[in-house]
């Protein structure tokens, strides 16, 4: 009786065990959440905004009288800047942070609204249904609140700098005041909202430093065409190399300095002589700001479920485990622990992984400003084949306007889903690393994969044998060299090994082809989020749609900001306005000229060089539609050989095309001169 009581005893146990889990008077030990309340701060959100929305109108509307006061008392000159055009993005040379600056803060700020629970201010505990209409509406909005300070940046008015300023510290300290107030949110993490705002406080405090200093410096008077860079830029481009810098280029390196250029190519070096346009640096904080929010939105969103996770474990899972016919130990106080490590590796893995994919994403993003420069100076020389895979004219286009206007914010969305990607696969990675090498190495568990490997050695073992049996006999059986020359010797032996080989070079190709599946897979994803080489081959870029974007914007950037066109343009435009320097340096020579008569010989040269240059303008195909009697011509009518189809008709033939004889027979008698 005694014994039959003893045996039952573990059953009634174990039954009992069970069903406290089912029980509705089971109460857990530990709380599986920390509960946190909504925190509504002294400032009201709703207030301050209603109250910055008519700050900024009043601001906007003072701006505006003050940039068209200017206007009118300076005339439309170049340059000249208004509320609705407040930044040229083709101007390379103004103060970028502060623009940077502006991008970054409204980034943040909508970076926020993907898991905020009220996406505008206006209104609180938004309804679920109209939750994606209200987020619709905060896109827009958001930019419009923040637009006054892009305005203030760029009015080159001191009254534009004290309002920059008076708007940077006002949503600087009501931002640091709203989280002190709240430092702790419901939203995903108790400190995620305090987290995510840094960057917007870093952003609102370099603006209002920046304001100060720019109002205490004063407006910049230089304009874009005014600035000395693009006449120091085509300088450089004129310079003469020294002979000493070319033989020093036709020395072979050495190892250690073929060693060190890999580390410099990634790292970004700014050159005397050219200065970054700003689409493309506004891109690049963009892009940086945006591996911030990714990271920490990762972390938070995977360590705290692991803490509660691992803070849950007791001795019941080893029944869970059982369920599933995992056991890991006969003690289930070494299951515990086993299961809490597993849970700690699992913590270390992620981490690991996110820290890997912000290094990697931070030398991807240094490499592409690197090679950003690069493509924008081979453009500049015409070197068109180094972006397009065949000839392109460097024009705007729809599409290049298109891709230009959105290259931003299509930066900034392909470094996020890069980077996303990234940190699923590194993670992936280090699990197999730790849980399938590391842990059976040290532990002697899940030898899986060393089981595997023992079993296939032998057929490994062959293939590195053989390959390497290929390697040395075409060093030393295959090859003569030979005055300096190579050739093929013992030919007979060598296609019998080729034959003999056949089939176990096939079982080669195969861990070839897997393995280049592998090696494509990873670069791809390392480098999802450039936008400045093509995942595709060189062929079938143009179905590449980040490459695409970044090519076609490109081309506006080129044609519309060219170094060398600008210094052109501002020496013609000082030709043009009254009182410029190049103008008033050929006035004061034309009044030399009128004291001091030219020889024979110099007006014979300015005459044969005038007409020179009006034969070639007047047999210039490209100029031929401009011309008035090709544009009275009838549309039956063609072009041969660049001049225009003479027509049998007298009346198409008037007295305007008089003038295109003159030149040619006039140009003949400086040639003979000559």
């Amino acid at each position: 009786m005694n014994h039959s009581k003893v045996e039952l005893e573990p059953f009634e146990y174990s039954y009992y065990d069970y069903s406290d889990w089912y029980t509705n008077n089971a109460e857990p030990t530990i709380p599986p959440k920390e509960v946190i309340s909504p925190c509504d701060p002294t400032v009201d959100d709703k207030l301050f905004h209603i109250c910055m929305l008519s700050i900024s109108l009043v601001v906007m509307l003072i701006l505006a009288a003050l940039t068209r006061k200017n206007k009118l008392c300076q005339g439309f000159t170049r340059g000249s800047s208004s509320i609705f055009s407040p930044v040229n993005f083709l101007d390379q040379t103004q103060k970028k942070s502060l623009v940077m600056a502006v991008f970054g803060q409204v980034f943040s700020k909508l970076s926020m609204l993907v898991i905020a629970p009220d996406p505008l201010p206006f209104s609180k505990d938004t309804p679920a249904d109209v939750k994606e209409y209200m987020k619709i509406i905060a896109i827009f909005y958001y930019p419009v609140l923040y637009y006054p300070l892009l305005v203030c940046c760029t009015v080159q008015h001191k009254a534009g700098y004290v309002f920059g300023a008076l708007l940077s510290f006002t949503h600087f300290g009501v931002l640091v005041w709203q989280k002190f107030d709240c430092p702790v949110t419901p939203e995903v993490y108790k400190y995620y909202a305090l987290l995510a705002s840094l960057p917007q406080m870093a952003c609102l405090a370099y603006l209002c430093v920046q304001f100060l200093s720019l109002f205490v410096k004063g407006p910049k008077t230089d304009e874009d065409l005014d600035s000395r860079y693009y006449t120091k830029y085509v300088k450089l481009l004129l310079k003469k190399k020294s002979s000493t810098a070319s033989s020093l280029t036709t020395d072979k390196p050495t190892l250690a300095e073929r060693i060190l250029e890999v580390p410099k190519s990634y790292i970004y070096i700014p050159e005397k002589v050219f200065r970054f346009p700003l689409k493309l640096a506004v891109s690049a904080f963009v892009a940086l700001v945006a591996i911030y929010h990714i990271a920490l939105l990762l972390v938070v969103m995977v360590i705290p479920p692991l803490h509660i996770v691992r803070a849950g474990i007791d001795e019941n899972m080893a029944f869970l485990l059982l369920g599933f016919g995992i056991v890991l130990s006969d003690n289930r106080m070494e299951v515990v622990k086993i299961l809490i490590f597993y849970t700690w590796l699992l913590e270390v893995c992620f981490l690991c992984a996110v820290t890997l994919s912000c290094l990697v994403s931070l030398i991807m993003l240094m490499r592409s400003v690197i090679l950003h420069r690069s493509n924008l100076k081979g453009l500049y020389k015409g070197d068109v084949y180094s972006i397009y895979n065949s000839q392109k004219t460097i024009r705007p286009s729809k599409p290049g306007i298109v891709c230009w206007m959105g290259l931003t914010g299509y930066q900034a969305a392909i470094v996020c889903l890069g980077m996303v990607i990234q940190t699923v696969v590194f993670f992936i990675c280090f699990l197999f690393l730790v849980f399938l090498i590391i842990i059976p190495v040290f532990y002697g568990r899940n030898v899986i994969v060393f089981k595997i490997a023992r079993k296939a050695w032998p057929g490994w073992f062959t293939l590195i044998l053989v390959t390497a049996l290929q390697h040395v006999t075409a060093k030393f059986a295959f090859i003569k060299k030979e005055a300096g020359t190579t050739d093929l010797k013992n030919r007979e032996s060598l296609f019998l090994l080729a034959y003999l080989l056949f089939l176990i070079n096939t079982v080669v190709g195969l861990v070839v082809a897997i393995w280049r599946m592998v090696i494509t897979a990873l670069y791809n994803i390392v480098h999802l989020g450039r936008i400045d080489i093509s995942l595709l081959h060189r062929t079938a870029e143009s179905y590449d749609p980040a490459y695409r974007y970044y090519a076609h914007s490109l081309k506006v950037e080129v044609s519309q900001s060219h170094p060398v066109m600008k210094a052109f343009c501002g020496l013609l435009l000082d030709m043009m306005i009254e009182g410029g320097r190049v103008g008033q340096k050929i006035r004061d020579a034309e009044e030399g000229i009128q004291e001091n008569r030219p020889s024979e010989a110099t007006s014979r040269r300015r005459i044969r060089c005038r007409w020179q240059l009006l034969y070639t303008l007047v047999n210039n195909p490209s100029l031929l539609g401009f011309r008035k009697h090709f544009q009275t011509l009838q549309t039956s009518e063609s072009v041969l050989n660049g001049t225009p189809k003479r027509s049998s008709k007298k009346g198409s033939r008037k007295e305007t095309h008089k003038p295109d004889a003159e030149p040619v027979q006039s140009s003949k008698t400086p040639s003979n001169q000559d």
